[in-house]
């Protein structure tokens, strides 16, 4: 199977529209009975992302009614759970004898193993258009203890800060560049996936005890690396800060990235040289000069990032914004981009 499915009913004929997503939906997550005012011309899409186990989706679709009965649950269960991202619009459930209603930067859990009767509703502001990105996974896969992830459905859920904001920020860049992915990435990243979600729960929960060590591990490296990315324009950024932000060991910080191959301050320099890059390579920066480039991007001193990008580069970065300007003048597109990272 495809690790990236596009279904876009623009590309039907509009009497076929609405009854060919309900039949992807049933196929591609669970059957569920679905009721719109707009069935006449059903303008939705969806981009699927098979990690395995694992699935996720960016779904676009206008105001509707959903039914998941207990005849659909005999005929077809997946012990599974779905969350879901509101990104825009709004979204009521009734489930497990609660009656919540999300809005955009929200997350609601649902299981799939029991009835609910559900609302989705765009703004006038949206384009009549309701979006969010679903993630479906089995229960068993969820290291945390089901009596207690079970007092999460249908619970409206922070996706704005914290756990939250890192599980958005992710779920929105991973459907994103989902057609760069091979299927070799798919197995790892339904491993990312479900650890952010585990941190998630577990947050809301307070039971981090509860994760195992390795996705305690794993959990705590992707903040990290969050973190170093939103402070990489900041010249005083070190592993003691970020250890003190994190509230572990310097030591504990090193092993980590020990792990990777890499230290910590490696990790930070390569970040800020890969930033570096790309505003050289920017034509909106050309009259940028190189120094505050390199400033803007942590480098106090021009003599240490000039090093630090030939090591790198293979070039300059005199040269680098040089070579990448004749590219695009001669209209190169097939060209090999100057200054590939060395190996």
């Amino acid at each position: 199977m495809a690790l990236v499915t596009d279904f876009l009913t623009k590309d039907l004929p509009k009497t076929d529209r609405f009854a060919s997503w309900h039949d992807m939906t049933a196929k591609a997550l669970i059957p569920n009975l679905i009721r719109s005012d707009h069935a006449a011309d059903f303008r939705a899409s969806a981009r699927m992302l098979n990690l395995g186990a694992v699935e996720v989706s960016a779904l676009a679709y206008p105001s509707l009614e959903t039914r998941r009965t207990a005849k659909l649950i005999r005929c077809s269960d997946p012990e599974s759970y779905q969350l879901m991202l509101n990104l825009r619009g709004s979204h009521r459930i009734l489930h497990r004898g609660q009656d919540t209603t999300s809005g955009p930067g929200e997350v609601l859990l649902y299981d799939t193993s029991r009835p609910w009767h559900g609302w989705a509703s765009a703004d006038q502001d949206t384009a009549g258009t309701v979006s969010g990105v679903m993630v479906q996974f089995p229960r068993a896969l969820m290291p945390l203890p089901a009596n207690k992830v079970d007092q999460l459905t249908a619970v409206r859920l922070s996706g704005r800060e914290g756990t939250g904001a890192l599980l958005s920020g992710y779920l929105t860049h991973l459907v994103a560049g989902a057609a760069t992915y091979t299927a070799a990435d798919g197995a790892r990243l339904a491993t990312c996936t479900l650890d952010l979600l585990t941190a998630f729960l577990a947050h809301h929960l307070d039971a981090a005890a509860s994760m195992s060590p390795e996705t305690h591990h794993r959990t705590l490296l992707m903040k990290i690396h969050a973190f170093i990315q939103q402070h990489l324009g900041d010249p005083d950024l070190s592993p003691g800060a970020i250890a003190a932000a994190h509230h572990i060991s310097l030591r504990s910080l090193h092993r980590l990235f020990q792990c990777q191959d890499t230290t910590v301050a490696g990790w930070i320099r390569a970040r800020r040289l890969e930033r570096c890059r790309r505003d050289l390579a920017d034509p909106l920066l050309s009259g940028q000069p190189i120094q505050a480039l390199a400033a803007r991007w942590g480098f106090a001193d021009p003599a240490h990032f000039s090093r630090a990008f030939r090591a790198v580069y293979g070039l300059g970065p005199q040269d680098y914004r040089r070579q990448h300007r004749a590219g695009q003048a001669s209209g190169g597109t097939h060209r090999q981009a100057p200054g590939a990272p060395r190996q």
